[in-house]
């Protein structure tokens, strides 16, 4: 359910790293909690964010949930394919549901962020 190799936050974003490449989206728990997604706003192409600057929201049936970059870098790739098919996020959220690609200012910076293992711990200690 959540994958070892991706890097994980707070707020439910994950990133996989390749290289100087992050690519990032949101976890099974994020998109179970919003329920069927209808629409996803993308960041512009080329537009640098900051880690924890809100990139775009994500709607579904129950909310709307902003999302925060997990990494600082520019965007150089956004996942078309999402403004009409936003769907996609609940049915892959690790796969086709992608969001946003970004090269990364520093690499190493996805290093801090929670592993699967601590991720998991994070939502257990949530639910109390």
């Amino acid at each position: 359910m959540y994958p070892d190799n991706l890097r994980y936050t707070k707020d439910h974003e994950w990133v996989s790293v390749k290289e100087a490449t992050g690519t990032i989206g949101v976890t099974h728990f994020a998109q179970k909690e919003l329920g069927d997604v209808v629409f996803v706003e993308l960041p512009e192409v080329g537009k640098k964010l900051k880690t924890g600057d809100e990139f775009g929201t994500i709607e579904s049936v129950k909310a709307v949930s902003e999302v925060y970059a997990p990494v600082t870098g520019e965007v150089v790739e956004v996942n078309g394919a999402l403004v009409d098919h936003p769907e996609i996020v609940n049915e892959d959220p690790y796969g086709r549901g992608w969001i946003l690609k970004v090269r990364m200012d520093s690499p190493s910076e996805a290093a801090a962020l929670m592993d699967a293992r601590g991720y998991q711990a994070f939502l257990a200690g949530q639910k109390h």
